[in-house]
């Protein structure tokens, strides 16, 4: 419990105006993404998912996928984070046919400092996990929107619409 305490108070809640926190983290394919490379260059869509290869996170990325045409046309980059391996984002992307990159956080760092891992609660146990969180982020570096506790079904095209904003 002490260290749910302590997590917490890590923990700062992102409002639309602030700056992104740092995401630097290796990627599908033995890549590596760090969110400063797009400054001035590239919107960005930041999305966490709880885990690859399940039901609600297949259906949410296959939408991001079957999108990301539409989102590079205006110049927004999408990126996929949950704490799988990137072992297991080679085979989540190849199964699927994903077309963009899948940050790997392992350590957790990332999804604490963007305040997407929280306490959950299933058939009355409580656990600590990945939120379904989406920011997007403007070329400045500046959060223009957050979607908390995603539900899936039409979520993609909600983002790609505040992106059309942007361009």
């Amino acid at each position: 419990m002490g260290n749910t305490v302590a997590l917490e108070q890590q923990i700062q809640e992102l409002q639309i105006g602030d700056n992104a926190p740092e995401l630097n983290l290796p990627t599908d394919g033995s890549g590596f993404i760090d969110l400063d490379d797009y400054k001035g260059k590239k919107n960005v869509v930041v999305y966490f998912y709880p885990k690859d290869d399940t039901p609600g996170c297949t259906i949410e990325a296959q939408d991001f996928r079957d999108h990301n045409a539409d989102f590079a046309h205006i110049d927004t980059l999408v990126i996929g984070v949950s704490k799988d391996s990137c072992k297991s984002h080679d085979k989540f992307k190849e199964k699927y046919g994903l077309n963009f990159h899948l940050g790997s956080d392992e350590t957790g760092d990332t999804c604490i400092a963007w305040g997407t891992w929280v306490e959950k609660s299933m058939y009355g146990k409580k656990y600590m996990g990945i939120s379904r969180d989406t920011f997007l982020i403007d070329k400045t570096g500046k959060i223009t929107a957050l979607w908390r506790k995603v539900k899936v079904d039409g979520h993609v095209n909600e983002v790609l619409e505040a992106a059309k904003k942007l361009s």
